[in-house]
């Protein structure tokens, strides 16, 4: 009896091993854009040309997101080509950010979600 248990308890401890190590390699979270929760939570500070709360989460989270590009560069995980289009992105993200508060004078949380979308895949592609 104590020895089908203890097969099975190592049978269970191996199976949660392998599944653990399989979601590791699917995911990296080296970087800290790839903690997509913690990113949606990131507050900004307004002040310059930064007016609206939420435009100051956005522009938060593109500087953290061109960090790592720099540093997933530097570390050799991303090719320059891809480096630089993940960039663009989230420069393009920023720009219709300020675009759109320059117009209405604020982001609505509807935008927000959007520009966070938009983020989120270019995180995933670092965080691969």
């Amino acid at each position: 009896m104590i020895g089908q248990s203890l097969i099975l308890a190592t049978a269970l401890l191996s199976l949660g091993v392998s599944q653990a190590s399989a979601q590791s390699t699917s995911v990296r979270r080296d970087y800290p854009s790839c903690n997509l929760a913690q990113q949606h939570r990131v507050r900004g500070q307004t002040g310059g040309s930064i007016r609206d709360i939420r435009q100051a989460h956005i522009s938060m989270r593109a500087n953290i997101l061109e960090a790592d590009i720099g540093n997933a560069r530097k570390a050799r995980r991303l090719a320059q080509p891809q480096a630089q289009k993940l960039w663009q992105r989230v420069e393009q993200v920023r720009r219709d950010t300020d675009a759109a508060v320059a117009k209405q004078g604020f982001l609505s949380a509807g935008e927000v979600a959007s520009y966070d979308r938009a983020l989120d895949m270019v995180a995933t592609a670092i965080c691969r």
